[in-house]
């Protein structure tokens, strides 16, 4: 009987696929633990709302200089920091006497996912530079598992009675020692692989920027309006479908777990097509889905149909960012890859994050959840038609499948 071997490729891509699904739980992880958290250290509603803010500060503040650190050190190596300063973060969190080391510690969780999603993004294009869609999708895919099983992990974990210490730190316990695992095990099947060979490093992000600069806008085009409304809806989807639906907050909460569950097949589905089709077209067909879907949530009004739009909307958004960062990882060339990524995802995560801030700011003023809603996928809808028109044109590039 023969023995069938792990090769050296995938056993780099599935420690990076468990990577990937620690990073973003522990992301996502902070939201079911607000409570807790103000239990425990006494501070107000608004302190420990904080921390949800902190941890995606944290991953959005690192993208740029991520990209310098591409310049200087390869990519396996700056994925091995990112996992190290994840555990190290979470070791912390677990520790923390005091809310404020609670919060620095918050920082570094998010800092560490900003950087590993710089990093390894294009390390995954250079594993797989035949089938980058594929390999993100999948890559993707396990991230958004994390997304949709952290609140009943959480949940577990806080019911559970064999903890010596509160149920949040035995938590940010596991996801230290689970983090420091998983970095070994990178490392080792690193070493194993050609991605530990010396290497031509990325140019300098000035140099990616200036050469590719149309690529890089476009991206951001089509990935940062969208995103910005993407936030703002399921940050405060809950809340929009208690007051302007009048759906329960139990159902309410399914909506969004549908929400979130049906981007699970999406990120597997779109990185095949992202192989297979032709990608401007492609984004901007899921733009005009997305429209449609927020468009088709507003005016839907009871429980079935909030949940069926739900699950097309989860679908169709979820979709374009596998879809995007393909476009944009396989039309780099190598030398520009890592470098040429960072400037994209560094000026496209900011967009996006202030999403709940406008999306907040604009309903404290006095506007509905629905007028602001429509609003935005008004504004989504103009931005691509001018992208459409744009292409006509011949100014978008049609990227390396073009």
């Amino acid at each position: 009987m023969t023995r069938r071997t792990v090769s050296p490729r995938a056993g780099v891509f599935g420690s990076l696929c468990v990577l990937v699904f620690l990073v973003n739980f522990a992301r996502v992880i902070y939201a079911p633990l607000l409570e807790p958290f103000r239990t425990a250290f006494g501070v107000s509603e608004a302190a420990v709302g904080l921390l949800a803010t902190l941890v995606w500060i944290g991953s959005a503040a690192p993208r740029f200089p991520t990209g310098y650190l591409l310049t200087r050190y390869p990519r396996h190596r700056v994925v091995l920091g990112s996992g190290l300063v994840l555990a190290a973060s979470s070791a912390v969190a677990a520790a923390a006497p005091s809310f404020v080391t609670l919060s620095v510690a918050t920082v570094l969780v998010g800092i560490a996912s900003g950087v590993y999603y710089v990093a390894a993004s294009p390390l995954i294009g250079q594993l797989y530079p035949g089938r980058v869609g594929r390999a993100i999708g999948i890559h993707g895919t396990a991230s958004q598992i994390a997304a949709v099983v952290a609140p009943g992990t959480v949940g577990v974990a806080l019911a559970a009675r064999f903890w010596p210490f509160a149920a949040w730190r035995g938590l940010f316990v596991s996801l230290s020692v689970a983090a420091l695992g998983s970095a070994i095990l990178f490392w080792a099947a690193a070493r194993r692989s050609t991605i530990s060979d010396p290497q031509t490093l990325d140019l300098r992000l000035r140099v990616a920027l200036a050469a590719h600069w149309r690529l890089i806008l476009a991206g951001i085009a089509v990935i940062g309006l969208a995103g910005l409304l993407w936030n703002g809806v399921f940050n405060f989807y809950v809340t929009y479908l208690v007051t302007e639906k009048g759906l329960t907050s139990a159902d309410a909460r399914l909506a969004l777990t549908v929400v979130f569950a049906a981007g699970v097949p999406a990120f597997w589905v779109a990185g095949l097509l992202a192989d297979r089709l032709q990608f401007v077209p492609l984004m901007l067909g899921i733009l005009v889905a997305f429209v449609g879907s927020m468009l088709s949530l507003v005016a839907v009004q009871s429980v079935v149909p909030v949940l069926v739009v739900s699950a097309v909307l989860g679908f169709v958004m979820h979709s374009l960012f596998p879809v995007t960062d393909t476009y944009v990882l396989t039309s780099l060339p190598e030398a520009h890859s890592g470098s040429g990524y960072a400037v994209f995802s560094g000026a496209m995560m900011p967009i996006q994050a202030i999403g709940s801030v406008v999306v907040g700011v604009l309903v404290d003023v006095g506007f509905s959840f629905d007028a602001v809603f429509t609003a935005l996928s008004i504004g989504v809808a103009a931005l691509t038609a001018v992208l459409v028109v744009l292409t006509v044109a011949g100014w978008i590039p049609t990227g390396a499948n073009g």
